[in-house]
């Protein structure tokens, strides 16, 4: 089932955000500095800021009344919008909660054209799954994430019909 994130969903959103790092990024930028990733972007206040944004859609994947996946997007814009977050948990992965997901937010999309996000170069799985759904490379970026982060990512968009 997928729903609007509360605010009750918090901790284990964060949970979630925590274990999907480390698992998909422990190899890449190690375990100190994804910890303080995760304690920083993922902190609860963070996720409440998030959850109050206006017009952000923050949805979650839930199955037997646990979160699997979760997705936050803003627009940036009358015809862009942004997908900031997109993570199911590393044991649900493949089950079509990232798909569904995705496919919800764009269907709320409605004056958005444009639909941008950020992936690490080397999270070759996030990128076959952004190709497959109509997501092509459209430029680089130094800070992915935050301004200043110092983390190289891939901007990928896709147009929205």
């Amino acid at each position: 089932m997928i729903r609007p994130a509360l605010e009750s969903d918090l901790p284990a959103i964060r949970d979630l955000l925590v274990e999907t790092w480390h698992a998909t990024y422990d190899a890449i930028y190690g375990v100190e500095r994804v910890n303080a990733i995760t304690g920083d972007w993922h902190s609860l206040p963070v996720l409440m800021a998030r959850l109050e944004r206006s017009g952000a859609i923050f949805l979650v994947a839930v199955e037997d009344g646990r979160i699997e996946a979760m997705i936050f997007c803003t627009t940036e814009g009358p015809e862009k919008a942004k997908l900031h977050q997109l993570y199911v948990a590393p044991t649900r992965q493949g089950k079509g909660h990232g798909s569904r997901l995705l496919a919800e937010v764009e269907g709320r999309l409605a004056s958005a054209t444009t639909l941008t996000l950020e992936v690490e170069e080397a999270n070759k799985s996030a990128r076959r799954f952004y190709e497959r759904h109509g997501f092509a490379q459209a430029g680089a970026t130094s800070n992915c994430g935050a301004e200043n982060s110092g983390i190289p990512a891939l901007v990928y968009e896709k147009w929205l019909t």
